[in-house]
């Protein structure tokens, strides 16, 4: 229960946001798109949830939400092969923009740099085995996958006005996107203590998402982010 009126919640923000949005510039505004981005997130949050503990878990003795990152991947991928979305508009491809290694290169750079400070701030414990293979795949894999694939292009179609910024076209789906990655991270709701918000880690998650979202666009593909943010996981159990 307390899952799933945490989603209901963070739902309503991005509503709320997206609305903002949408009617400061409503010839750029399509609503249709806004409720499928929102849907978007409501359906991730219950395949990472196995529908909210509805379905047996098939590894019950591993540390790590194998299966949750699994269902969340599985659906997101049935969703960009959809006629709406596509493979390529979603960045589930191995090709990059021409001209774009190099910046995306720098951007990488910086992206480990801000973990690597991280991890001097926050040193993580040791990793097992599993926490190492774990970390190495999934977290870049099935988020990427999602929040800079599906969803931003559902915002992105959902908001169209652009304004031109470091060599990209930004849209508020950018923010967006980002926020909602901040939030899943940094937001719940329980019965015991209410609302819980954790600016700090809103801020660790939401900002290097922002940078992934300029590596999407920028390379066309979700390859370098996906790198990006395994490594930027990886890190504080490496050093």
């Amino acid at each position: 229960m307390d899952g799933m009126v945490s989603i209901a919640l963070i739902v309503a923000i991005l509503l709320g946001g997206g609305l903002v949005f949408g009617l400061t510039d409503r010839r750029n505004f399509v609503p249709g798109w806004l409720l499928v981005a929102l849907l978007l997130v409501v359906a991730n949050d219950a395949m990472l949830t196995s529908l909210y503990g509805w379905l047996p878990q098939a590894f019950p003795a591993t540390q790590w939400n194998w299966q949750g990152k699994a269902l969340a991947l599985a659906l997101s991928l049935a969703i960009a092969a959809t006629p709406a979305f596509g493979w390529r508009r979603s960045g589930l491809t191995l090709k990059q923009a021409r001209g774009s290694l190099a910046p995306a290169g720098t951007a990488l750079a910086l992206y480990a740099l801000f973990f690597v400070a991280i991890a001097v701030a926050f040193p993580a414990d040791p990793a097992t085995p599993e926490t190492l293979a774990f970390q190495l795949t999934m977290p870049g894999i099935e988020e990427e996958t999602f929040y800079r694939g599906i969803l931003l292009l559902a915002f992105n179609e959902a908001l169209r006005g652009r304004i031109r910024w470091l060599g990209l076209d930004w849209g508020w789906g950018a923010l967006l996107s980002s926020a909602a990655f901040g939030l899943a991270h940094a937001f719940a709701w329980t019965a015991e203590g209410g609302v819980s918000f954790e600016p700090v880690y809103f801020t660790l998650t939401a900002v290097p998402s922002l940078l992934a979202v300029w590596m999407r666009e920028r390379t066309g593909s979700l390859l370098i982010p996906i790198l990006a943010h395994n490594l930027g996981n990886s890190l504080p159990h490496l050093l």
